[in-house]
């Protein structure tokens, strides 16, 4: 195929996306505008603001600092909490800076896209190039609600897809809104945000499915753009960072094989005080509702099914931590090779055994939930990664050599978060002071000014 008719299929694709994104009637952003009409629902969805704990991942694990460093997600990172912090949390992480004006701070406006609602209602009113330009704090004062009733239908109650982007993702696997089941729908609207994506160079959010879904594909993917989201500040390798690939990861395991939604594990249809049913919008673990969710399959207990992912779950971590150790090695071997002189030549191909292997890596652990959605691909890409990492640190161990380095690597204390950031060059203290000045200051301005705009009606 040729590149003019490849450029021809994608625009085609691109406006039919844009022409389904448009038919949408938008609800309101704001979730409490539905409390009458979907009581039920709305209720349930009010619950998620249970799910309020914080729990930092670099605290329990300090070798991710390693793994990420250079990037956003070695200052902070921790596990997903209720959609009703999601704006919150948004601008509290310090992945997202302390930005003091709307053309500050480190991240591009895309990092607003699964956060809220009010992305689809901008994009409907601006278009897409407006919403992608500039940096995330320019969005500040136009971003305000947490993901809720606008980020998943429109204003019918029917489910529908809200951002364009997303339409262009799920038309490059060939599922089409129009002909998609009851069962691909439910599944479709939580895929807008659990996904893997990256931030193409104007800013856009695309989903790398050209190739498939698989860790694999998108790796080939990558590798075909020459992409990367960021040079590694240890091993100075072009490192790629999965985000959360739920959708791909469940739709080879068997849930998403033996057409089971999302909305049927996280959402089951349950009954009000009145015996009438509706769908439970305190999106949240299975097991919590396990009657209406796990129970309308299995035949096993409550106890025995959560002993099996629990099992899973152990087989995962153990996997995980095994390639975290090979891989924080070889990042300082990689660093250790530079010193002794390697040249870029040399290190070209231990550098892209350690992309991959770090690739492979996160995206096993990044999908939230795999030990119960996909445990068997986790563990296969997460032996991939160790194979990888074994690679890298064969090469690596012969450039030494040759550079006269024949001693050992030794490792900088990283046996707690505090030492990991300090051994990768991060003032955790200067970032924590700029970011309490910052939620002092202007965040207060975001919300006066939000209010001032929309808070009327």
């Amino acid at each position: 195929m040729t590149g003019r008719a490849t450029w021809i299929i994608a625009s085609l694709l691109a406006l039919f996306a844009t022409s389904v994104y448009a038919a949408v009637q938008f609800m309101d952003a704001d979730s409490s505008k539905y409390e009458e009409r979907f009581k039920n629902q709305y209720e349930s969805w009010k619950q998620t603001s249970a799910s309020s704990e914080v729990v930092d991942v670099l605290e329990e694990d300090p070798n991710l600092v390693v793994l990420w460093a250079g990037y956003g997600f070695a200052k902070d990172y921790n596990k997903a909490r209720g959609h009703a912090y999601s704006v919150d949390d948004i601008r509290d992480t310090l992945r997202t800076g302390a930005p003091t004006g709307p053309d500050d701070g480190p991240m591009p406006t895309a990092c607003w896209s699964c956060k809220t609602p009010d992305v689809g209602r901008y994009i409907a009113e601006k278009g897409e190039k407006d919403y992608f330009s500039g940096k995330w704090a320019r969005l500040g004062d136009e971003m305000n609600n947490a993901i809720g009733c606008g980020s998943c239908h429109e204003a019918n109650g029917r489910l529908a897809i809200t951002t364009p982007f997303t339409t262009r993702g799920f038309e490059a696997i060939d599922w089409q809104w129009g002909e998609a089941s009851r069962a691909q729908k439910e599944t479709m609207v939580c895929g807008q945000c659990h996904v893997e994506y990256y931030f193409t160079d104007d800013k856009f959010v695309k989903f790398p499915w050209d190739m498939g879904t698989t860790a694999g594909e998108m790796e080939a993917y990558y590798d075909a753009l020459n992409f990367t989201d960021w040079t590694h500040g240890v091993s100075k390798a072009p490192m790629l960072k999965a985000q959360h690939p739920e959708f791909e990861t469940f739709l080879r395991g068997p849930h998403g094989r033996n057409g089971v939604s999302c909305s049927d594990c996280h959402m089951p249809r349950i009954e009000d005080a009145d015996g009438r049913k509706f769908s439970n919008h305190n999106i949240g673990n299975p097991f919590d509702n396990f009657e209406a969710s796990c129970g309308s399959c299995h035949e096993q207990s409550k106890d025995d099914l959560e002993a099996v992912v629990a099992d899973y779950k152990k087989m995962v971590n153990d996997a995980k931590l095994k390639a975290e150790g090979q891989l924080v090695r070889a990042h300082y071997e990689a660093a250790a090779a530079w010193q002794a002189g390697a040249s870029e030549e040399e290190m070209k191909d231990p550098l892209t055994a350690i992309r991959h292997a770090q690739w492979r890596w996160d995206f096993a652990i990044a999908s939230h939930g795999v030990h119960a959605h996909n445990p068997t691909e986790a563990l296969q890409e997460l032996a991939s990664s160790l194979e990888r990492a074994a690679d890298a640190r064969v090469m690596l161990a012969q450039i030494l050599a040759r550079h006269g380095h024949t001693s050992a690597v030794v490792l900088p204390d990283i046996s707690t978060k505090a030492a990991a950031q300090a051994a990768v060059g991060l003032d955790a203290a200067r970032m924590k002071e700029d970011k309490a000045e910052f939620l002092r200051t202007v965040v207060p301005q975001w919300d006066e000014a939000y209010e001032a705009k929309y808070g009327s009606d």
